[in-house]
């Protein structure tokens, strides 16, 4: 195989070789390029030690940040290049970073440090692929398979238990019998794993082509850090709405849900609330009221605690909190959830709602007023209808030269023009707004 490298990661190979090093792009970039993907960034891997790589680009940026490590980062036309040594690490004490390095001539020894076999392969234009422990093979096979003994490789590193798992579910690889036995034997070791670590790979997860299978397979090793998960499996939904337990319909719903980060999130975590607040009538019928504010609580903590930003803390709790809500049927209703939730938040409503009903039993797995509330946001925008305070042609300023000082006074005229302004908008002009306040304000 044969690939034409991006100039500057050529440029950088070629300096160290014809200073008489051995050097290649490394791992996930050339496992994408046999893949026939373009690799976001490529990592270089050298037998020169981090004082000659530091002595071959003197004459470039360099950030000494991970010498001690044996990396040495270049910075070519203002980007950086990650330039590592071979090396052979030392003991995991903690699961996760060895004690020490010791740096090596050799590549083999440094390909097999690493995690999986598909992230062992090198490039460069002159020697071409290099395929020392078969990774060739499990690319074609679609397998996701550790470099040498699968124990060893996790106890060493236990994020490699989540990556192998991100790995399966981004490029929807089966993951090898040996590899699987020793992710559920291990699972634990995740516990030794900053949870920041485990949140950015289990959300690379979830937006991956196979999560449904993943998720459903290893469902033990995510529950090590969800235990919350574990709940949702074990509860039935006997209701003419439902065909799956509450673990099922999560994953069908997160496997039909638009690829946008933010939403698959949303599903992952949208009826968690449902175990809670399950009641099942004298008919046999289950129930699940107020599980969506229920959910958008639970989640909130989880997300919190899985050290999750507070934009996605805030998005992901609030379309939880209204996915079950009842669907605008007027315009006036849409107005009114477009006033709470926003835009965005409105559109995103009717996706999460859309994949819910997906999840759900014939013929309730469409539902038709989805487009009825699609049709109304449209005309609302079409015809830029006022659906939030600030489209108001009246605002308090106006007010306070009408005569209200109290600023109670204020914000109640203001919300009352605005409640009549969302049911008929052609009271929005400001002559007629005036108007009302100035009833409204001998009524106060």
């Amino acid at each position: 195989m044969n690939f034409k490298l991006p100039e500057k990661v050529n440029s950088i190979i070629e300096l160290l070789k014809a200073n008489g090093y051995e050097a290649y792009a490394v791992g996930g970039c050339v496992r994408d390029m046999v893949m026939g993907v373009a690799p976001n960034d490529f990592d270089i891997t050298t037998s020169a030690l981090p004082e000659e790589t530091m002595q071959v680009f003197k004459d470039f940026r360099i950030v000494e940040t991970g010498v001690k490590h044996g990396t040495v980062t270049v910075i070519c036309n203002h980007e950086p290049f990650e330039i590592t040594t071979y090396r052979i690490d030392g003991d995991y004490l903690d699961n996760r970073h060895p004690e020490s390095v010791s740096f090596s001539r050799k590549l083999k020894d440094d390909l097999a440090r690493r995690d999986f076999t598909v992230n062992t392969l090198c490039y460069n234009e002159e020697d071409g692929l290099i395929d020392l422990f078969g990774g060739i093979d499990d690319i074609e096979n679609k397998i996701i398979r550790c470099v040498g003994n699968p124990e060893k490789r996790f106890s060493e590193d236990a994020l490699r238990i989540m990556r192998a798992l991100r790995f399966s579910s981004t490029l929807g690889f089966s993951i090898d019998d040996e590899t699987t036995k020793c992710i559920h034997s291990q699972k634990d070791l995740l516990k030794n794993i900053a949870i920041e670590r485990i949140r950015d790979e289990f959300t690379k997860l979830l937006c991956g082509k196979k999560a449904f299978g993943v998720l459903s397979e290893f469902h033990d090793v995510i529950e090590v850090f969800i235990p919350e998960f574990a709940e949702l499996t074990d509860c039935e939904q006997h209701t003419p709405y439902h065909v799956y337990d509450v673990g099922c319909h999560t994953l069908h719903a997160l496997r039909d849900v638009e690829s946008k980060k933010l939403l698959k999130i949303t599903m992952f975590f949208h009826d968690f609330g449902k175990p809670k607040a399950k009641f099942t009538d004298s008919d046999g019928i289950d129930h699940f009221k107020c599980h969506a504010s229920i959910g958008a609580k639970m989640s909130r903590e989880i997300l919190k605690r899985m050290r999750y930003d507070n934009k996605t803390i805030e998005k992901v709790s609030t379309l939880i909190g209204i996915h079950s809500e009842p669907c605008p049927k007027t315009k006036t209703d849409a107005k009114l959830l477009l006033s709470e939730v926003g835009e965005e938040n409105y559109r995103d409503f009717i996706k999460v709602r859309r994949a819910d009903c997906l999840a759900k039993a014939d013929p309730h797995s469409h539902d038709e007023k989805l487009k009825v509330m699609q049709d109304l946001l449209d005309e609302i925008i079409e015809n830029n209808e006022c659906y939030r305070l600030s489209d108001l042609e009246i605002d308090g300023n106006d007010l306070i030269k009408l005569g209200f000082s109290n600023g109670k006074d204020i914000n109640l005229a203001l919300q009352i023009l605005f409640i009549e302004v969302l049911v008929d908008n052609e009271k929005n002009n400001k002559n007629y707004l005036v108007s009302r306040a100035k009833a409204l304000l001998e009524e106060i």
